[in-house]
Parts: structure tokens; sequence; C-alpha cells
């Protein structure tokens, strides 16, 4: 979403490091061209100015730190003020100590309600809880359906009944109650603009199951519209924090980092992409690293717990590291990343990309073709890729719907791969003595450098497309 905030605070921040002594009017030139970046990506303008004075204040007032150059130190300070200003620290959430915990989501219509309140509830039952919906939005057709729908993919409940919408948050807490429930989410209806209908039945609805938490559901993509909205929500409701949708979109974000401040809410969770898992807790400190280039390794690092088998990924290692890995290795490794959510999230977490390089343009069907080549194969052949001749090349390509040099060129690279990482495991032989002494407390350089050739060797940008 701040690819563009990005660049260009990449550009004029990499001007920035090419002198070695900033003067006042430096930093006055360079912060007037953030605010400009902020304002192009639908920042909020008072919150827009605020930041720019916040940053000039301390970048001309501050004794700069042994450690850094003048330019890092105005990129420290720019960095500490976009954490304030999206919230500070992470959003913390306690429990009832008498159950359930009551959850009440609001919104306008088209925001992600339904969805981002099974998604909440995916979230709390990692987090070890027992939770339960209630369908109360009865004025979108289909609403109580697709909470139905969703909420059966992972196993919550869903309270319903044919009734006015009070009454159906008034039974399900009761139901919830007795259930043992330990967490009760309240999907209400939207309109497609706010309305006095709409406030009055939000309004009637808190007043009857009194939640703990009442969160506010907007969509990053509406702009500052979002921040107004959010105003008037908080005036009937007394919101309690956000929760902020198509985060992984391609507007400009500048919602997101206006809402804090001109609401006075934080904002509590991150939908990140369009599947239940892509979910999270909202960390300030997480996105000011992104949208200054720095990466986001800890959500990364998260992902990647989440999504491998810890066992299976030191197995497929070893197998690497001594030749056996094979094709159905691979084939499980690259089901394993998916896992993570889509590449072009995955590509923005990483740390120092070289300018340029858009996580947007990374085409995740290149995997996609890789893996119908594979799956197309016998287990003989992923475990022995040599036996694959000219008329099984012929068979995989016509069941991939790939061509017969794409099949080529994957088996290729998979050769080359194994080659290469095998040559970096030496046996148990005089030779290895012969050499240990030389490479004692060392890295094997010529090691590393097969590992890194090898990892550049697998070029999926070589697949064409599916033929037709």
């Amino acid at each position: 979403m701040f690819d563009t905030l990005t660049d260009r605070l990449g550009s004029i921040f990499g001007r920035l490091r090419s002198k070695g002594k900033l003067s006042e009017s430096d930093i006055n030139s360079v912060m007037a061209e953030v605010r400009t970046a902020l304002l192009e990506a639908d920042v909020n303008l008072q919150v827009a100015k605020n930041f720019q004075a916040r940053v000039t204040e301390r970048s001309v007032s501050s004794e700069l730190h042994n450690a850094l150059n003048p330019a890092q130190q105005v990129i420290k300070i720019v960095n500490e003020e976009l954490i304030e200003i999206l919230g500070g620290e992470a959003f913390s959430l306690t429990y009832s100590d008498k159950p359930p915990t009551v959850i009440l989501l609001a919104g306008l219509q088209g925001v992600g309600k339904t969805t981002n309140a099974v998604k909440l509830a995916k979230w709390f039952k990692s987090q070890g809880r027992n939770p339960m919906l209630i369908a109360a939005d009865l004025q979108r057709p289909a609403a109580v359906e697709q909470l139905r729908t969703l909420a059966s993919g992972i196993d919550v409940p869903v309270y319903s009944e044919v009734n006015e919408p009070v009454s159906v948050a008034r039974n399900g807490l009761k139901e919830a109650i007795s259930t043992g429930r330990d967490v009760l989410i309240c999907d209400t209806a939207g309109r497609l603009s706010i309305d006095q209908k709409l406030m009055d039945e939000i309004q009637n609805i808190s007043d009857e199951i009194k939640p703990h938490y009442t969160f506010l559901v907007i969509d990053a993509m509406t702009g500052q519209e979002a921040v107004n909205i959010a105003g008037a929500f908080n005036e009937k409701l007394s919101l309690d924090g956000m929760i902020i949708t198509k985060l992984d979109g391609d507007s400009r974000g500048g919602a997101a980092l206006s809402a804090k401040t001109v609401v006075g809410k934080p904002i509590a969770f991150a939908s990140t992409g369009e599947k239940i898992e892509d979910f999270e807790v909202f960390h300030p400190d997480r996105l000011a690293s992104r949208i200054l280039g720095m990466g986001d390794v800890l959500t990364l690092i998260e992902k990647a717990e989440d999504a491998f088998d810890q066992e299976e990924a030191q197995r497929a290692a070893d197998r690497l590291l001594t030749g056996q890995f094979n094709l159905e290795d691979f084939l499980d490794q690259m089901q394993q990343l998916k896992k993570m959510g889509p590449l072009q999230n995955i590509v923005g977490m990483m740390p120092d990309l070289p300018q340029g390089v858009n996580p947007n343009d990374v085409d995740e069907t290149r995997l996609t073709r890789v893996e119908a080549i594979i799956t197309s194969m016998t287990y003989e052949e992923r475990d022995r890729p040599e036996i694959i001749d000219g008329s099984r090349r012929n068979r995989i390509a016509k069941g991939s719907g790939a061509s017969i040099q794409e099949v080529s060129l994957l088996l290729k690279q998979f050769k080359e791969i194994k080659r290469m990482m095998k040559g970096t495991v030496k046996p148990n032989n005089k030779r290895k003595k012969k050499s240990s002494k030389r490479r004692k407390g060392k890295q094997n350089p010529r090691a590393k450098s097969k590992i890194v050739e090898a990892e550049k060797s697998f070029d999926l940008s070589e697949f064409g497309s599916f033929k037709t």
C-alpha cells in the first residue's frame, strides 16, 4: 500500500545520505519534501504539518548521536515520529474476568465487517480462546449466510435468528454464556453512508450487550473520508480501536497514517490479504519500518514460524546439503511458503531491497507454473528426476499446461542446485582432514559462494506463461 510513499522517502533520504554535514536549511528543505510525500499519500493535512514541525524541531535542536551520521540521525527521528502518529505501541487486549469478552464491530457497508469478524474469531482461536459469532447484520442480503459459511471453515459457531438485530444480539449473548464461550464477536449492519437509522441501531445493540471492546472496521482505500467516518462513529459509540482492512491494496494509505492522530483511537488489528489467516495485530513500529524501506523482519519471522513445520524444514535443509533433496521436497517447501500469504507481502517485509524493486511486481503465477509441472510428475520422477526422458517430458508438459522447454528448464536448474549444494558438504575422508586446519574457525569461502550461486540459479523469471 505504501510503495509510492516508500519510494519517495527512499529517494529523499538517499540524497540526504550523500551529504557529510547537514545545515538547518538542508533539514527544512528535506522535511518540506517529506511533507509533500505524505500529502500525496493522502495523509491528513494537519497530521503532515505537525509531523514536519516535530521532525524539523528535533533534527535542528538535537545533539547528533556519536554512532550516527547526520542523515542517519534524521532518519531515526522520522522513524520515531512515524511510529508515534501510527499509535506508538501495539494494541493490548485484556479479557473479562467474567466471560465472555464481548466485542462489537461497527462500520459502513462494504468495508469487510463480516469477513473480518471471522478473521478476528480465528485470531482468538490462535490465542487459545473459544469464540462465538453473532449474525446481527439483517440489513444486507445473505450476510448471515456469508458469516456462517466463513465461520464453518474455522469451526466457530454462529448465532442467528429471524428477529430484529437488538434481540438477536441479546439472545446471542445468553447463548454464549450458557455454552461457555469466552469471546463473543457481534457483526452488525452497515449502510452506504452514515445515517441516523444506522447509528440508532448500532447504539441500541451496544446498550444491550455492553461490549468490552467496540472496534470500527474501516477501509484503508477510502482515504481521508475514512477519518471522518471514524470520528462520527466515535462520537456515538466511544470506540476502543479500529480494524484497518485492505492494507495490502494499492491505494495511498493515508487513512492508516492519519486515523490515530485525528480520531484519538488506536489501530488494533490490520487485514493484510483476502484469506482468513491474513489478519494480525497492528504494530506501528513495524509498519513505520516498512514505510521507510527497512522491511519487517519480525513479522516475516512470525509468519514463517506459523507456516513452516520446523522438523520438516530441518529435514529438508539436511537433505539439501547432503544432495538428497528431491522435487517432492521442493514442492513441499513451495506449498509451505504459500501459507505465509501473498508473495508481494513477503517481499515487502524483506529489508534492504534494491532501489526500484517493487513487491507488487512479483508474479506469483510463476510459482504456480512450477508447482503444476512438479505435480504432473509421478512420485518416482520427483524422487529421481534423472529418469525423465523425452517422452516423459512431453507427458509432463501436456499434464501441466506448460511447454517442454519449461519442463526442461526446471529440471536443468534443479539439477544445478543439487550439484552445487552437494559440493558444500565434503565426505569424512583424508582430503577433508588435510584441509581442515586451513579452514578452522572460518566459513569455507568456496562453499559460501556455491550457496549464493545456487540461490541465484533457480530463476523463476525464465518461465513463460502457460500455453492456451
